[in-house]
């Protein structure tokens, strides 16, 4: 009888220490568990790229000066006013060291205003109002200024003509205006433009002013001392 107590005995704290086993490993699993979950999330989870901000516009301040020349000579023998002159840059515009507009770039002006010569050498006037520049990437910049051109009148011909002849110096007659080829335009750009200075562009260090020169200190002239007044001889 007292063996069989003893392997019951000992089949009852088997099965105790299994389940007190088994009841301590569960909460150490569950609480690996979501700390494994969350270290593959953390590692799964994608990274959010940095976006940089855009750098600031550069822009070309308006009323910036830009020199034009017609593409052809523009005479006011052929024109009339709404007539298109067509134009180009003569130089290069730069701004912070780089060209914002090359030297060539198409622009175009309009006859406004205009008179034929006449008699008595009466010149002709022609003037030309500045309307944009086409750019190279297609935008149109507007211009803003005008230009006057007026014939080289012959009125000192005519008066001595008519002096020498009378009613004949009436067909003395001015000079056509001309705008040659060549001729510097001034214009004005009539709004900001901006722009980017463009990988590996050539960076113009703006020229430095010549240091002033040194003032010549002039150092009065030291006036001679006087010459000491001969003692007197006391009268004996």
């Amino acid at each position: 009888m007292k063996p069989r107590v003893a392997t019951a005995l000992a089949g009852a704290f088997a099965v105790l220490a299994a389940t007190t086993v088994h009841a301590q490993e569960a909460p150490a699993t569950a609480a690996a568990e979501p700390a494994a979950k969350t270290v593959t999330e953390a590692t799964a989870a994608p990274a959010v790229a940095a976006i940089a901000a855009p750098a600031p516009a550069l822009l070309l301040p308006a009323y910036t000066e830009i020199i034009l020349t017609p593409d052809a000579e523009a005479n006011s023998k052929k024109l009339r006013e709404g007539h298109t002159i067509p134009m180009h840059t003569v130089f290069d515009v730069m701004h912070n060291g780089v060209v914002v507009i090359p030297k060539g770039t198409r622009g175009m002006g309009t006859v406004t205003w205009r008179t034929g010569k006449g008699a008595f050498g009466k010149s002709a006037k022609m003037e030309v109002t500045f309307n944009e520049l086409t750019l190279a990437n297609g935008q149109r910049l507007p211009l803003a200024g005008m230009h006057r051109q007026e014939g080289q009148g012959n009125t000192g011909a005519a008066v001595g003509a008519a002096i020498a002849v009378g009613v004949f110096g009436a067909f003395v007659t001015g000079k056509s205006a001309i705008i040659p080829n060549g001729q510097h335009l001034i214009a004005r750009t009539n709004e900001p433009l901006a722009y980017a200075i463009p990988a590996g562009a050539v960076i113009v260090p703006t020229a430095q002013l010549a240091p002033a020169a040194p003032v010549a200190v002039v150092t009065p002239a030291t006036a001679p001392a006087a010459e000491p007044a001969p003692a007197s001889t006391p009268a004996t």
